[in-house]
């Protein structure tokens, strides 16, 4: 089935000029009928899908090129809405149980103070954005409490230097790149080493160079894995962790 780009817009939301955007910008490439019009087929569907979603959650399109063009499947970027969604959801439910409360007050003639004012104008103004303070991917969730408390996990999320979007985007590259240089199945390569120490700079610039916050992140990974219900969620496989694990025992061993 392919849909014009009349039908597309109407379908998805978007108008012909945010189609006629997406495609100048190299983010979504219509088919072409033989009398020479644009079609969207399931795969230019699938991609428009993954474009608005990662729109929706506040990235740019540079960004969304970024992530679109390390990510692997479109689960990668339903992993992300996931997440936003999970946030948003325990924060509106904060939200709500904050606002029953300052109406319950008023009823019992109570007035609001200036704290209570000032809560509820932080807890119930809701945002769809990606950058909110998460910090682990979403299949990491279910694991993440045995290995940090959620002031920790807050504080890394808040911090200055943090940048979802921008994280998410190298991310993704980096384990692109990690499979291309495994399918070759040297971890002693150039290519290999070249990569082991962006990633451990990356790693870096994430865990603020904590040993311990990277060694439990290295544990988290690894029960997230583990598990079968969340390591087919995970971004990169056991496999590719060994692969990676092999690259950076080559980067502590010079003479390898």
């Amino acid at each position: 089935m392919q849909l014009s780009p009349t039908e597309t817009a109407g379908r998805f939301g978007v108008s012909i000029k945010a189609l006629r955007l997406y495609e100048l910008r190299g983010l979504l490439t219509p088919l072409r009928s033989e009398a020479g019009w644009r079609t969207y087929g399931p795969d230019q569907i699938t991609r428009l899908h993954q474009i608005l979603v990662l729109k929706r959650l506040g990235l740019s399109l540079a960004r969304i090129a970024q992530v679109l063009n390390a990510a692997e499947s479109l689960d990668a970027v339903l992993a992300i809405q996931e997440q936003a969604l999970d946030q948003d959801r325990g924060k509106l439910q904060r939200a709500l149980t904050l606002l029953r409360a300052a109406r319950a007050k008023l009823r019992d003639g109570q007035t609001l103070s200036i704290d209570d004012l000032a809560t509820l104008n932080t807890e119930t103004s809701m945002t769809s954005k990606l950058t909110r303070p998460t910090f682990f991917h979403p299949a990491m969730v279910p694991h993440q409490h045995k290995y940090f408390r959620p002031e920790e996990i807050e504080a890394l999320a808040s911090r200055e230097d943090f940048d979802q979007e921008r994280d998410i985007a190298i991310f993704f590259g980096l384990v692109a790149e990690l499979r291309k240089i495994a399918a070759t199945g040297d971890p002693g390569s150039a290519a290999a080493r070249a990569l082991g120490k962006r990633w451990r700079s990356h790693s870096d610039a994430v865990t603020g160079g904590d040993p311990d916050v990277a060694m439990r992140m290295r544990a988290l990974t690894r029960d997230a894995l583990a598990d079968p219900a969340t390591a087919s969620q995970m971004p990169f496989s056991a496999g590719d962790l060994a692969f990676l694990e092999k690259i950076m025992g080559k980067l502590k061993d010079p003479q390898a």
